[in-house]
């Protein structure tokens, strides 16, 4: 139980560190003309400062490390969080909780250090795609010798394979493939930053249903550090989380979901965890799978910005901003609940919700995919009494023609 209360104390003392610590960082960047200056591909029409990040990661960072300190300082041993419960004793899982836990903790915190580095970097003097690509995967190489790594691959039914050398391709794909997933759903106000937070709540939850304090502690102060952000990125937003921010929170997110998968997969009652990165994950990987064939199939680099991600998408279908976000943050919150159904840390009930809004969710994106579904007028540019004559119009030609006239 004292754990719970941890997590909680640790969310709401990130929450504080970020709004008010944003302000801060959007006056600095202000006075140095660090801002994001709307181009055809952009949504925001003034430019926006785009080092939001750094509140995200000051939170997160000090958060985690005084909590974690806390946990191990002589007043509030491993054993208070209540896994002796367990009946796992010295040598079992109190050894991983003691040890791996918290060098993955540190870990953590130190290549998510580096992924923001690079980040912020870009913000500033504008790297090319390749520079990047090149600097995180050297990052996760890192990290990986480290000891954050994709070991095994556990499905359900199948006995665990051990990935041997392969380990490290796969480890550092993805890491890079989700800092990048994340980075590209930074297109609206609020949707990185609303998606990573469900994405991050989820991992969470599991974490403190299965006892892993330094995990559930590092998730607890990036979720604050997002929900505090959001009070300042919500639209109309007046800062963007920027490079800086979406990697490393891109980072550590990803690399929650490898430590807690990783370390559950192995024990029967969870033998779903091996898919629990891919399903708390859907929506960002989704996007940028789909993204990425779109533009090979044209035969454009897969590192080629354009409007092809999903929030476009939505607003092209009519939707408003602020709609569109809800829309993804629905979707988010559809995957992060049927994780926590397949982890059994939540009612069976929450797979039935799943699957028939998964079902609606599919057909929407297959209509969005086949280029159907769309109104005929631009939702950036009308207002609600233009959009609802061009329905109307739309509409009664549609009937015109049924009836053959």
């Amino acid at each position: 139980m004292l754990l719970y209360w941890m997590c909680l104390a640790a969310g709401l003392l990130s929450v504080v560190i970020a709004i008010a610590a944003t302000p801060v960082i959007k006056s600095i960047a202000v006075k140095y003309e660090w801002l994001d200056v709307p181009c055809s591909r952009k949504v925001h029409r003034e430019p926006v400062v785009r080092l939001g990040g750094v509140a995200i990661f000051m939170a997160t960072i000090l958060i985690a490390i005084v909590f974690i300190a806390i946990v191990f300082s002589e007043a509030v041993g491993v054993e208070s969080l209540g896994l002796e419960s367990l009946g796992l004793k010295a040598g079992g899982f109190q050894a991983l909780a003691k040890v791996a836990m918290h060098d993955a903790s540190g870990v953590m915190l130190l290549g998510g250090s580096g992924f923001f580095l690079i980040g912020l970097t870009d913000d500033l003097l504008n790297l090319s795609a390749v520079k990047r690509l090149g600097m995180q995967c050297a990052v996760s190489a890192g990290v990986w010798l480290l000891g954050i790594r994709v070991e095994t691959l556990a499905l359900p039914g199948l006995s665990p394979v051990d990935l041997a050398w392969l380990s490290l391709p796969v480890t550092v794909l993805w890491l890079a493939g989700v800092v990048n997933a994340i980075n590209w759903m930074d297109g609206l106000d609020g949707l990185a930053a609303g998606v990573a937070g469900i994405a991050t709540g989820a991992v969470m939850v599991v974490a403190m249903v299965t006892m892993q304090p330094m995990l559930a502690l590092v998730a607890a102060a990036l979720l604050g550090s997002l929900l505090g952000f959001l009070y300042h990125n919500s639209h109309p937003a007046s800062i963007f989380m920027g490079d800086g921010g979406s990697y490393f929170v891109g980072f550590v997110l990803a690399s929650l979901c490898i430590v807690e998968s990783q370390s559950l997969a192995s024990l029967p009652e969870y033998a779903w965890a091996g898919l629990l990165p891919l399903t708390v994950l859907a929506v960002p990987l989704g996007d940028m799978c789909w993204v990425i064939l779109a533009r090979l199939f044209q035969g454009s680099s897969p590192f080629e910005a354009d409007n092809r991600h999903l929030h476009h998408r939505l607003l092209r279908l009519g939707l408003s901003h602020r709609r569109a976000v809800w829309v993804v943050y629905g979707l988010a919150a559809i995957a992060g609940s049927g994780s926590l159904a397949m982890m059994q840390v939540a009612g069976p009930w929450l797979w039935m919700v799943g699957a028939v809004s998964g079902a609606m969710g599919g057909a929407v994106g297959l209509g969005m995919a086949m280029g159907g579904w769309r109104w005929p007028m631009q939702a950036e540019t009308g207002d609600r009494s233009e959009q609802s004559e061009a329905l109307s119009k739309t509409l009664s030609k549609t009937l015109n023609a049924v009836a053959g006239k």
